[in-house]
């Protein structure tokens, strides 16, 4: 069976904290005040979790485009110098600047 999403988890309790708010004279056996103001109190902070959650979606996929960006200027100066020593070092010293390239 699929896993529900957060959106339809917290839903679906929001229905039932209704319904048995709206039943509160008449509640299921094993049901009291307490536990229906735990079941509230833990859908309250799920959906402030999953704000945050979704919060920190939005800023990794902001740092990923900013980590590609950065990474792509860099290897572009990285193949600029790779490119200068190999033409201004002789191959014997290629390795000091961490190039083991045959040519």
């Amino acid at each position: 069976m699929a896993k529900k999403s957060y959106s339809e988890s917290i839903s679906q309790a929001k229905v039932m904290i209704d319904g048995l708010m709206g039943n509160s004279g008449n509640l299921p056996k094993g049901m009291d005040e307490a536990f229906l103001t735990s079941l509230t109190d833990s859908r309250t902070k799920v959906v402030r979790l999953n704000s945050e959650q979704e919060k920190l979606k939005a800023d990794l996929k902001t740092k990923t485009a900013e980590l590609d960006a950065e990474t792509a200027i860099m290897m572009k100066l990285y193949a600029e110098a790779k490119k200068r020593v190999k033409m201004d070092y002789p191959r014997e010293q290629w390795k000091e600047f961490g190039i083991s390239d045959k040519q």
